[in-house]
């Protein structure tokens, strides 16, 4: 156990909320809202439900301040509030299993590239070491996540032993001896993540073994691999120098409370819930009552409550019954924040970016040519994206959550069908080169990602638009080709503070070749910006194969892959990737060789734990000719088309 106890709030801020006092209250609710993040956060993986069960935890705070006797056990009592809520989702979770639809289950669990391991690794910036412990975390047993959830603060100093061992309702000898078992796994999943995220060649039995995994973690998989590791020199060779996890965990700071759980936003709800209504029901009923059908009533009516968008709703004053007496806010605030709140989004406003012209590079793992190769026709047609002006922005009608183990993305231009396409290919996410959709519907098991295209995109309107979109931001197209976005690195650190203050998980540049060469253009922009202290949360890649020969191809990709990992030490989306040879003019391999190379890439892609997503390029196919697409119109997919739909 570390010695860095971090403090829980002070004692007169407790006694001051417990006797009515607004400020007092508001300013506790906040300082918690982190703890509880964390708590639910990873004993919940980054589920869907994460908010609801964050916010309920506070409104039962907030209810029960009244009853606690002891101001310096608050957070204990604050803990062990927290695990219930928690095991009582789990409960609920259970019971609807059974009566869920598929497509209700697959809505609510959580985008993989989201879940806490993922947002840990992003949003703490780890090291080597410290990433690995936060991957093998994914590969825990269901049981073994709250535990976790707690003995990770423990060893960051937010916890005490006793504290950890209250929440569970487990003596300090027990919570030892659980807390020792979980650790071991947490080890053994430490070697498996090592193993199968190893630089070079990977041990071949280990390769046999991982053929048919679908790149998902889990317990099962966890101890298939840990059978192997035990008895292969080549894999536990790869153990040797792992620092204890204590060590690696202390003083980590807590992760960042997403924007979805703002202070305001939670206060907000608070002070709504602890209002009386016009009929004389009181919030504290109303939560029961939601309570009693799961945290905050069944998950179709959340959904429905976070979606909706509510205007022009009079907010009265809030009340918030504590200790037998009432606090009343100042109705202009309560008013104020209820409609930052529920204010829906604004219209979008038309594309501010030129559209990029079709893209063309050559394979990232042989060397470039002496000079650029010709580029593809920039005139509109099925097989490359238009240099039309883009069409009214049509968005889809909710937020929607990818089901767990996709990754699999594509890029998108608009030709007939497109919207009926999309939604056939199966695809969990896809793009536009631009910060709206382009015209296109979103299906709902998919979700958008908007892009800063080049510098001319860099306006207060784009910003907006992408800030609207999701959590995801892609900035600069091929900025080292002068056909693309055509950027100086020093004009794209310039830049690239407007990118972050949108707040987005920001990716990096996306160069055309050469991301992994020392010297090139994404180092040379990965330096300045570490050197100014910016963000760059994930790496950003295109990888065109000019080799058609399915394991050469697919181990071209791998090689380059593991390079740029290897380089930089950060999550990669590779947002454009075939088969195309642009070497000489352009290129294309038989449609079986190109529907060859999807299936075992998106294999390969899937294995891999840092490939957070990957976008095939692209969605639309000219049927006149060779291409790499998927889609000739609304319903007729091509060979590749088809290895794309059975991807998984």
């Amino acid at each position: 156990m570390i010695d860095n106890h971090r403090t829980g709030p002070d004692p007169g801020l407790i006694e001051a909320a417990r006797a009515g006092d607004g400020p007092a209250l508001d300013e506790l609710v906040s300082r918690c809202l982190p703890l509880v993040y964390n708590i639910v956060g990873r004993a919940l993986n980054g589920h869907a439900d994460v908010d609801d069960v964050v916010q309920e935890t506070l409104l039962r705070m907030v209810r029960g301040l009244p009853k606690l006797r002891n101001p310096s056990a608050f957070r204990s009592w604050l803990v062990a509030i927290t695990v219930r809520q928690v095991r009582t989702r789990e409960q609920s979770r259970a019971a609807d299993r059974g009566r869920s639809t598929h497509l209700e289950d697959a809505e609510t669990i959580t985008d993989p590239a989201l879940d806490f391991a993922g947002l840990t690794i992003l949003r703490l910036g780890l090291t080597e070491q410290r990433r690995e412990v936060a991957e093998a975390t994914r590969w825990l047993d269901p049981d073994d996540q709250e535990l976790l959830s707690l003995w990770w603060l423990e060893e960051t100093g937010e916890l005490e032993r006793a504290e950890l061992a209250g929440a569970l309702g487990l003596s300090d000898r027990h919570a030892a001896v659980r807390v020792q078992r979980m650790k071991k796994q947490m080890e053994i999943s430490r070697g498996v993540v090592r193993a199968l995220g190893a630089d070079g060649p990977r041990c071949a039995e280990l390769g046999q073994i991982a053929a048919p995994w679908d790149g998902t973690p889990s317990p099962l998989w966890r101890k298939r691999f840990a059978r192997h590791l035990r008895g292969c020199g080549v894999c536990e060779r790869r153990e040797r120098g792992l620092l204890p996890m204590e060590r690696l965990l202390s003083g980590l700071p807590l992760v960042a409370v997403p924007a979805s759980l703002h202070p305001e936003r939670v206060l907000a709800r608070v002070h709504l819930a602890t209002t009386p209504s016009a009929s004389g029901t009181s919030g504290a009923e109303y939560s029961s009552e939601g309570a009693r059908s799961g945290n905050g009533g069944s998950r179709a009516a959340r959904r429905g409550h976070r979606r909706r968008p509510r205007t022009g709703r009079q907010v009265p004053a809030r009340r918030a019954v504590i200790g037998g007496s009432a606090v009343v806010a100042v109705v202009a605030v309560a008013a104020l924040v209820a409609a930052r709140l529920t204010a829906g989004p604004s219209a979008p406003a038309a594309a501010t970016a030129p559209p990029p012209t079709p893209v063309a590079v050559t394979s990232a793992s042989a060397p470039p040519p002496p000079a650029p190769s010709p580029r593809p026709s920039a005139s509109p047609s099925p097989s490359v994206r238009t240099s039309a002006k883009p069409s009214p922005t049509k968005h889809s009608s909710a937020p929607v959550r990818i089901a767990s183990g996709a990754k699999k993305g594509v890029g998108v231009w608009t030709f007939n069908g497109v919207s009926q396409a999309l939604a056939a290919s199966g695809a969990s996410w896809y793009y536009t080169w631009n910060t709206q959709h382009q015209g296109v519907t979103t299906p709902r098991a998919a979700s958008f990602v908007p892009m800063i295209w080049g510098a001319a995109s860099v306006t207060d309107e784009a910003l907006a638009q992408a800030r609207a979109a999701g959590p995801y931001l892609l900035a600069f197209n091929e900025p080292d080709f002068a056909q693309q976005s055509n950027m100086s690195v020093d004009q794209a650190l310039r830049l690239w503070p407007k990118l972050m203050a949108a707040g987005k998980v920001l990716g990096s540049p996306a160069v055309a070749t050469g991301a992994a060469t020392p010297g090139g253009w994404l180092d040379r922009f990965m330096a300045g910006a570490s050197a100014k202290g910016y963000r760059v949360d994930f790496i950003t890649l295109h990888w065109y194969g000019g080799d058609f020969r399915t394991p050469q191809a697919v181990e071209q990709l791998r090689s380059y892959l593991t390079q740029v990992y290897a380089r930089y030490h950060k999550p990669i989306w590779l947002t454009e990737y075939a088969l195309i040879d642009f070497s000489q003019g352009t290129r294309f391999p038989s449609a079986a060789q190109q529907a060859a190379f999807l299936t075992a890439s998106t294999n390969m892609l899937d294995s891999l734990s840092y490939v957070h997503r990957y976008a095939w390029f692209g969605l639309g196919a000219d049927p006149s000719k060779p291409s790499s697409g998927l889609f000739t119109d609304g319903t007729a997919a091509t060979a590749a088309g088809r290895a794309f739909q059975a991807a998984r």
